[in-house]
C-alpha cells in the first residue's frame, strides 16, 4: 500500500461528472430495510436493487471471468480508466486502503476496477495499474460491447473527449464506488467524499448484519 498512499496524497482531485445519486443511499431489499438502515444510519433511499447485470469480462491476468466469479466476496466496484490523471488513482487508492483496513480486521473484501476505456486499457495495462495499489485492486476489461453492457447495468455515464486518434484523450465518467455483495447484489454506493474508514465500516456492518 505504500505506492497507493503516495497516490492518495497527490494533488486534489478535479471535479468529475457523476450521474449516480450521492450520499450513501442504500438498497431497500425486500423484507430487510431495517437491517440495511442499521448500517446506513440514514433514511435508506433505496433503488440500488435495480443496478447490476450478469457479465463475462477479461481480468488483468488475461482470464475470462463471470460476475459470479468476480463477486464471490464483498466488492468495492469502481468504473474509470487508467489514463485518468488524478480522480481514478485517488479513488482506487482510497478503495484499496478500505480493503486493507477490512483485512486487518480479518474481513475478506476486494476492490474491482472496470475500465470505461477498453480500447487503451488492455489486460497488460490494467495489470500495471492494479499493481500500483499493492495487489488490493483487480482490473477488468472487455470488448466495447461488453463494457457498454456492464456500464449500462450500473448506469455508468462515460464519454470520451476527442477522437480515438488522439492518444491522450480524456474520458468523463461517473465516480461513485458501489458495494456489491456476493450474488451480484448492489447494496450501497459511496461518493468521492467518503473516507476509506467510512467505507470499511459500512462494509463491515453489512457483513455483521448478514451473519
Amino acid at each position: 500500500m505504500t505506492e497507493a498512499k503516495i497516490i492518495l496524497a497527490a494533488a486534489a482531485a478535479a471535479a468529475v461528472l457523476s450521474v449516480a445519486a450521492a450520499g450513501g443511499a442504500y438498497l431497500a431489499l425486500s423484507g430487510s430495510d431495517e437491517r440495511i438502515a442499521r448500517c446506513d444510519g440514514g433514511d435508506g433511499a433505496g433503488g440500488l436493487d435495480t443496478l447490476g447485470t450478469e457479465f463475462t469480462l477479461t481480468r488483468d491476468d488475461g482470464t475470462r471471468v463471470s460476475d459470479k466469479q468476480v463477486f464471490d466476496r464483498p466488492t468495492l466496484l469502481y468504473f474509470g480508466y487508467t489514463s485518468c490523471p488524478d480522480v481514478c488513482p485517488l479513488d482506487n487508492a482510497r478503495n484499496a486502503e478500505a480493503v486493507d483496513i477490512l483485512k486487518s480486521q480479518g474481513r475478506d473484501a476486494q476492490s474491482v476496477f472496470v475500465t470505461v476505456d477498453p480500447g487503451r486499457d488492455t489486460p497488460e495495462v490494467l495489470a500495471r495499474f492494479a499493481d500500483s495499489f499493492g495487489g488490493a485492486v483487480i482490473g477488468l476489461t472487455g470488448s466495447d460491447a461488453e463494457i457498454a453492457a456492464v456500464s449500462k447495468g450500473w448506469r455508468i455515464y462515460s464519454r470520451a473527449n476527442g477522437g480515438k486518434n488522439d492518444r491522450d484523450y480524456m474520458v468523463d465518467h461517473a465516480s461513485n464506488t458501489y458495494l456489491v455483495m456476493p450474488g451480484n447484489r448492489t447494496v450501497d454506493l459511496f461518493p468521492r467524499e467518503d473516507s476509506a474508514e467510512k467505507i470499511a465500516a459500512t462494509v463491515g456492518c453489512n457483513l455483521d448484519v448478514a451473519a
